[in-house]
């Protein structure tokens, strides 16, 4: 198989654990600051009530079911023998301490789970969650995903982000005060925003101690604030070729070492509703790391 030109989870999660680790997405049954009132009840322009959920928290299973149901046909698949307790479903730090550790403590006591990657907002990581994660983590390795998505304010606040750059900064800096690594999403296509602002993230993010990046598509999904913008002529997505030269442009901007998780996302199809290229993820990922080996000639 043929390097990546860039430092790929794949390979770091391969190097450091000697053998394939496969991610399992978990749904904890929890919710978002921007969704239960505090902040809003719309949530991000582009998010849907789903909120990236799999509906297994709603259908009862609890943690510890939902890693022992996915390891065996991920075994198959992949012939992974460890596997990455993946919190993906709306924000993993909101709830009380005592909750969060029961949740956290399912994964972090199976024997066949390395590590822990908790997906949360910036604005919800309080000192006494940050605690709670960095003892945790002298069991497993556990990753911190802060959901940045633009380091411009005014973006920020056209996507109902409900919170600044400020926030993340801080967020950061904590985490990073305990020794745990930070993984930053960021969206390329966002309203408002050309390929000036797209790499002004990436060379922002270039200055933060981070660890990795996730780089996603804004695509359109049913009944979003996104998705009426979309039906109303008010927004465009981004081509695919387009979007292959951003998320190049923005890899080479960040430091070799920086860990890239992912290059773009995995929409529901059954959501999807622009652009419809965005099913094609190999199809995309090839034209990216094409075009990333393209800029280091």
């Amino acid at each position: 198989m043929q390097q990546k030109p860039y430092r790929d989870f794949n390979s770091y999660l391969r190097q450091r654990y000697g053998c394939r680790v496969q991610k399992i997405s978990l749904d904890a049954g929890l919710t978002c600051p921007n969704r239960d009132g505090t902040l809003s009840r719309t949530g991000c322009i582009y998010c849907n009530p789903r909120g990236s959920g799999t509906g297994q928290a709603a259908n009862g299973l609890s943690i510890a079911q939902q890693l022992e149901n996915a390891k065996e046909p991920l075994r198959r698949r992949y012939k992974a023998r460890k596997f990455l307790a993946y919190f993906q479903s709306y924000t993993n730090t909101y709830a009380p301490v005592d909750r969060l550790q029961d949740l956290y403590a399912q994964a972090v006591g199976d024997p066949d789970v390395v590590g822990l990657s908790i997906g949360t907002r910036p604005d919800c990581v309080p000192e006494q969650v940050l605690d709670l994660i960095s003892e945790m983590s002298r069991q497993k390795d556990i990753w911190l995903e802060y959901g940045l998505q633009s380091a411009h304010e005014e973006t920020l606040a056209g996507i109902n982000r409900g919170h600044g750059v400020a926030a993340f900064a801080d967020a950061v800096s904590r985490t990073r005060q305990r020794g745990l690594p930070v993984c930053v999403h960021v969206i390329l296509g966002l309203p408002g925003e050309g390929e000036k602002e797209m790499l002004e993230t990436a060379r922002y993010l270039a200055e933060q101690d981070i660890q990795a990046v996730k780089i996603h598509l804004l695509y359109v999904v049913q009944g979003t604030a996104l998705h009426r913008l979309y039906a109303q002529g008010k927004y465009r997505c981004l081509e695919q070729e387009e979007y292959a030269d951003l998320a190049a442009k923005c890899v080479h901007n960040l430091p070799r070492e920086v860990i890239i998780q992912r290059l773009t996302g995995d929409p529901h199809q059954e959501e999807l509703v622009a652009p419809l290229w965005a099913v094609n993820k190999q199809q995309t990922l090839q034209m990216i790391e094409q075009r990333i080996r393209d800029q280091e000639e």
